[in-house]
């Protein structure tokens, strides 16, 4: 499957109507050669921000323990993390560490505008990761 390469730049608006729509803007690498239609299709792939090291109220939502009756240093902490019967951490338990940096795919993303002179893609809403990041542009196709 082939696949566009371009460049997050920045967020931004266009006015439509009565109607405040946010976009993205995305330069394209100047050695690709790509053809986009306003009110096209995409499918695009990019990583999202990595958050670094968190803790398990961040990282999976957890409540953390009660701010009275004896506690002293738990109030973000996981607790228990599970069974005495298998003496071992169970595989998938939810823990303190790494978050982010995910790839994440978003399907049906529509053209705004393009300008083939300028490299420049506009597409509707925002999209994962940091200005400067590299995302890759599909053309949707009807099978998914």
């Amino acid at each position: 499957m082939n696949y566009t390469e371009g460049k997050k730049k920045k967020m931004g608006q266009v006015f439509r109507e009565e109607n405040v729509v946010p976009v993205t803007f995305i330069e394209l690498s100047a050695d690709e050669v790509a053809d986009f239609a306003v009110g096209e299709k995409l499918k695009i792939v990019a990583k999202s921000r990595g958050r670094g090291f968190q803790g398990v109220v961040k990282r999976h939502g957890f409540h953390g323990g009660p701010k009275s009756h004896g506690q002293k240093h738990t109030h973000r902490a996981s607790g228990s993390i599970g069974a005495t019967g298998p003496q071992r951490v169970l595989p998938g338990t939810r823990m303190a560490g790494r978050m982010g940096m995910a790839q994440i795919n978003l399907k049906k993303i529509e053209v705004i505008a393009f300008e083939k002179a300028r490299n420049l893609l506009v597409v509707k809403g925002p999209l994962p990761g940091m200005r400067g990041n590299t995302v890759r542009i599909f053309k949707h196709s009807h099978e998914e």
